[in-house]
């Protein structure tokens, strides 16, 4: 298993990559997925970007925390942040939504929810 701080710099990592995209030039990330939308779908992939990068904040400064409560309460948080993504990624993907790239955004996605449920569901951290 991957330590907790490699963990935390992937997360930092998609989430700097998908958030300057989305916040920089949503169309294109959109179209690269299959994705159509308008003056309002493009409005809320800049405020998910947004929060990728609120994340991208959190998973770098919190990379090299210790076992405590607020580490816990990060990975867990991450944890179902990361397994709703993967399954609202999952059903958007097989209804069509997305092209075969959506693909890899459901194993991103579910790739970071094993490893910060790995992490959350240990009973050795406050």
């Amino acid at each position: 298993m991957l330590s907790f701080s490699a963990l935390m710099v992937i997360k930092a990592v998609v989430c700097l990559v998908f958030g300057v995209l989305l916040l920089a030039v949503p169309e294109v990330l959109l179209e690269l997925l299959g994705i159509t939308t308008n003056a309002g779908g493009i409005f809320m992939a800049r405020e998910y970007g947004a929060s990728l990068i609120g994340h991208l904040l959190l998973t770098w400064v919190a990379r090299n925390a210790g076992p405590s409560i607020a580490r816990r309460a990060i990975t867990l948080d991450l944890f179902i942040y990361d397994l709703i993504g993967f399954v609202v990624a999952l059903l958007v993907t097989l209804a069509g939504v997305m092209n075969g790239l959506g693909w890899a955004i459901v194993a991103i996605y579910l790739l970071l929810a094993l490893g910060f449920g790995y992490y959350a569901l240990q009973r050795s951290e406050p």
